[in-house]
């Protein structure tokens, strides 16, 4: 479940649905649409032994290592860098007043935020939010396709999966940055959303009876209230790179 992840946040936290998608039977879910679980759980089982071994070490050293006043500029510097996109898929889905809040944001960041390294445009009411291809469906109405356990970059459907290679053609960095660029920029950003997720994934993890087919339900819920630009709660992990508490960087 790692990579430029889509590690996530989510869904109501006692909900009657959170309890219910933890069937450890495959396919005991009649809606559970999920026609490749056996592959997914292969999939899913291999991200998770590389993020055992691997990014959750990694990401535990990093909190350790760097302060939180410089991982939030990482974190700014990330966002801003994704405003192309967002800004893209803002107008795709007609909204005009959440286009204007992006670049505006983009504006106030790259100038008086150093090139994106603090974020200036919250402190002026200029709200940091996320959209990608994948949601820009959903809002035509584009159903979720099946869902998927892609490896490295973890829970997605046929929907978000075809959104994210979208969202590629919409990033200005896809045609003037070298691929070691791009490559560092996703890792990166799996290592962002992974460092401030270690306790939420923990506590998730040991908390579930089936891990996968609660992250499964975790995802959905969470797509669909980002389709809806609804706030997710602070209960899940953050797959969509969208922390609960502010990074300013000017704390």
């Amino acid at each position: 479940m790692p990579g430029d992840p889509q590690f996530t946040q989510v869904a109501q936290s006692g909900s009657d649905e959170w309890e219910q998608s933890e069937s450890g039977d495959f396919g005991e879910e009649e809606d559970d649409n999920d026609p490749l679980e056996v592959p997914n759980r292969m999939f899913f089982a291999f991200n998770e032994a590389l993020d055992f071994a691997i990014i959750r070490p990694i990401a535990v050293t990093y909190n350790f290592v760097v302060p939180k006043g410089v991982r939030n500029t990482v974190t700014n510097f990330l966002r801003n860098l994704r405003s192309p996109v967002v800004f893209a898929n803002d107008l795709l889905q007609g909204d005009l007043d959440r286009a204007g809040t992006t670049a505006a944001r983009f504006f106030i960041n790259s100038t008086l935020g150093l090139l994106g390294l603090f974020d200036f445009a919250t402190l002026e009411g200029y709200e940091y939010h996320d959209e990608d291809f994948g949601q820009t469906l959903g809002t035509y109405g584009a159903g979720e396709g099946f869902y998927l356990v892609l490896p490295l970059l973890g829970p997605s459907s046929l929907r978000d999966g075809t959104g994210r290679i979208v969202d590629i053609f919409f990033d200005p960095l896809t045609y003037i940055a070298p691929t070691e660029t791009t490559l560092g920029l996703a890792a990166t950003r799996g290592l962002d959303a992974r460092s401030r997720n270690i306790e939420t994934l923990d506590e998730l993890k040991a908390d579930s009876v089936d891990f996968y087919a609660r992250i499964r339900s975790l995802y959905r819920q969470n797509r669909e209230s980002e389709i809806n630009n609804g706030a997710p709660s602070s209960e899940g992990p953050d797959f969509s790179d969208i922390p609960d508490q502010s990074t300013s960087s000017l704390e």
